[in-house]
């Protein structure tokens, strides 16, 4: 399957249909009349949150989208039929966003929730309607009103509580797979993950919270280095930021550079995602002595200046993993009772939500609007006039979403 977590659609709606003009003719009814029907709705389109979709590969190659106009009116007072609606089946998770204006339509965040994107027009009056005392045979109806239409950006973000944070190989997959029942791919190079994985992290009976595992990053992601950071725009609707640093790199790397270079990138894609609580996770303590182990997280400790919580781990042999998940089940249920409790807190942190997925979406456009114009100035010095730039194939690639 290809993930596909942004697509650009075209909606338009039907046409309502025409009025009719009809007059009564029948048999033993000396005085006829006006009896011209109206004309149907045009149909609608709506988008519908489907908890069985994970990608918006679909509307990668399927990209307008027509309702059908409403029939026209008819004698003896009958209306026509209104035109079928048209539901497009999103991830839940889904923005709808208006491209020409960047208005956000709504966002699709509980299963089966729809939203209406494009209205079907009304149907036209028939001349039934413009009888009166003086005007016995009205020669008068209306046309049906056009359909709405409109240029739809479809955004999928993973809806999770928590977000792993890393370097490649610091061994984010690892760890999701040791706490959940989640199986992305897991080897010995970089690059592993090529797109969010997400895994149910089970504590205890009835408490549980969602892990959502992104492809790592590098120094210089916001440049496009490596996979770049389009991915991070999945953290947005994280409450907590677990950041995951291997003790012991094998490339010899330090682990406080590796900490810092990603906590700069993080700044450079959103100061509100960067400002979210970020955990520090120590991880493949495994790979060092025992009686090494506290004197380097420690020291990493130190030199980092970290004033938040601070976990060691090994994913490989989950040890110290399920202390993290009792730790983040703690305080995700604190926050989520302040907010069912606190009607000003439960606003405060849907609008500082709000605030991250405008950050991401427009620091993501941002960067494409750079592609594009690298794009075409290489395009225009080659001498090639051509121009086939498809923002659609924007780091897009072929791979397994495992959910």
């Amino acid at each position: 399957m290809r993930f596909v977590d942004e697509a650009i659609i075209q909606v338009a709606a039907g046409n309502g249909g025409n009025g009719c003009m009809s007059f009564r003719r029948e048999k033993f009814i000396p005085f006829g009349g006006p009896d011209g029907g109206d004309g149907g709705r045009g149909g609608s389109i709506l988008v519908e949150a489907d908890p069985d979709a994970n990608t918006l590969v679909d509307y990668r190659y399927t990209r307008k989208f027509q309702a059908a106009r409403g029939k026209g009116g008819r004698g003896a007072n009958c209306s026509g039929k209104s035109g079928e609606d048209i539901v497009l089946k999103v991830p839940v998770g889904t923005t709808v966003v208006d491209e020409e204006t960047n208005e956000v339509l709504g966002d699709l965040v509980q299963p089966y929730q729809q939203l209406l994107v494009a209205k079907g027009g009304h149907g036209g009056l028939g001349n039934i309607h413009f009888k009166s005392s003086t005007n016995r045979s009205p020669q008068k109806t209306t046309p049906g009103h056009a359909g709405e239409a409109r240029q739809l950006r479809l955004e999928l973000k993973v809806l999770a509580d928590v977000g792993l944070l890393g370097m490649p190989n610091a061994g984010k997959s690892t760890f999701i797979r040791s706490v959940s029942a989640a199986k992305p791919k897991v080897a010995d190079y970089p690059f592993t993950t090529l797109v969010p994985n997400l895994g149910v992290v089970d504590v205890d009976r009835h408490r549980s919270f969602v892990m959502a595992d992104i492809p790592g990053l590098i120094e210089g992601a916001s440049e496009g280095a490596g996979l770049g950071i389009r991915f991070l725009k999945h953290l947005a609707r994280t409450r907590f930021l677990l950041h995951l640093v291997d003790i012991s790199p094998l490339d010899g790397t330090d682990p406080v550079e590796s900490v810092q270079a990603i906590a700069s990138e993080l700044k450079k894609f959103s100061p509100g995602l960067a400002a979210l609580p970020r955990w520090l996770v120590i991880n493949k303590i495994d790979l060092v002595l025992p009686e090494e182990r506290e004197e380097i997280c420690q020291d990493i400790i130190r030199r980092l200046d970290w004033q938040g919580p601070v976990f060691q781990t090994s994913g490989l042999t989950s040890e110290g993993a399920m202390q993290v998940c009792y730790k983040l089940m703690e305080a995700i249920e604190a926050q989520r009772t302040l907010e069912a409790e606190d009607p000003e807190f439960a606003e405060a942190e849907a609008e500082k939500r709000r605030h991250l997925e405008a950050e991401a979406r427009n620091q993501i456009q941002h960067l494409r609007t750079q592609q594009q114009a690298l794009y075409r100035a290489r395009k225009e010095q080659a001498g090639d006039d051509e121009d086939d730039w498809d923002d659609d194939d924007d780091g897009e690639m072929e791979v397994i979403y495992q959910r």
